[in-house]
């Protein structure tokens, strides 16, 4: 009996080396690949593959939104979730990008035959920094509107208040008021201690 894929990442180049691994293990099937989240939640409601290989990064879903989807659902596929090197996530299985291609297939077998699979010396790590980020997400999000959670992540990225202010389509005022919210509700100082606020939370 084959193990039906549906596989997803953003990046052609890395779909196309996915599907050459994979061409070589004669009970792998792929029925269907995709680019983005809502592109590989789609095809997991269509196919009901084994496992589902995601990339923890993607445009609109990412792997993480895709496998809570999957789990509200109820849907019988497993998760495992390609990651770069720092992007500190973990499910059924997670292997790093720059890992041999066989340690891929190894941990869909494991995944498949109901074990989870870690890269050695990652997992707890890994684990430590998503209940982190999940956690501070969470808080952030309560404490802050979506304008000022929106404003604080333009911040962090380095945006001053009047380029702010221009994308969002209102007044450098308005940007600074919200931004002196974002202080008062995170309890931080400034712009500096906003991104050690975020950093620390896995937000920026």
């Amino acid at each position: 009996m084959s193990i039906r894929l549906v596989v997803a990442d953003d990046h052609p180049v890395v779909l196309d080396g996915l599907k050459q691994v994979f061409s070589f293990e004669p009970d792998f099937e792929i029925v269907a690949q995709a680019r983005n989240g809502d592109e590989a939640l789609d095809a997991v409601r269509q196919h009901h593959p084994d496992i589902a290989v995601l990339d923890i990064r993607m445009p609109g879903r990412d792997g993480l939104a895709v496998l809570r989807e999957i789990t509200r659902e109820k849907l019988p596929t497993r998760v495992v979730i390609l990651t770069a090197a720092g992007q500190d996530d973990v499910f059924d299985g997670v292997v790093l990008k720059d890992m041999a291609p066989r340690l891929l297939v190894h941990c869909i077998r494991e995944v498949h035959a109901g074990r989870r699979w870690l890269e050695n010396g990652y997992a707890t790590h890994a684990v430590e920094k998503l209940l982190q980020r999940e956690a501070g997400t969470h808080d952030v999000a309560k404490a802050l509107t979506p304008r000022e959670l929106q404003i604080a992540r333009m911040t962090v990225k380095g945006m001053p208040n009047k380029a702010i202010a221009e994308k969002l389509s209102i007044t450098e005022g308005t940007a600074k008021l919200h931004l002196h919210h974002v202080y008062e509700k995170l309890k931080v100082s400034g712009r500096m201690a906003l991104v050690q606020y975020l950093q620390n939370r896995g937000l920026a």
